[in-house]
């Protein structure tokens, strides 16, 4: 089950916005409300920047055991190498 990104329910607080007049106007007249509209939209991005910072540390950390298992070979290798030469190995 996924971790929500923030706290939903977190008090909620009054900002100010800069957006196209023209563009609030004619949401506004359709009955779109703006807070749940930039909500939603926030979490969206956040999700976004979150997933994608997680994916950067991830490709980090293959390259670092990728690097490593070049220089000093693959753990399982060495695990099957050992395992093999046990006398009581099946």
């Amino acid at each position: 089950m996924r971790q929500p990104v923030f706290d939903p329910t977190a008090k909620k607080r009054t900002v100010s916005l800069t957006v196209n007049g023209d563009l609030y106007a004619k949401a506004r007249a359709l009955g779109i409300n703006l807070s749940q509209v930039a909500e939603a939209a926030l979490a969206a991005a956040l999700r976004a920047r979150l997933a994608a910072a997680a994916r950067a540390e991830i490709e980090q950390d293959m390259a670092a055991y990728g690097a490593h298992v070049e220089k000093h070979g693959s753990p399982a290798e060495m695990l099957r190498d050992w395992l093999g030469d046990r006398d009581d190995a099946a």
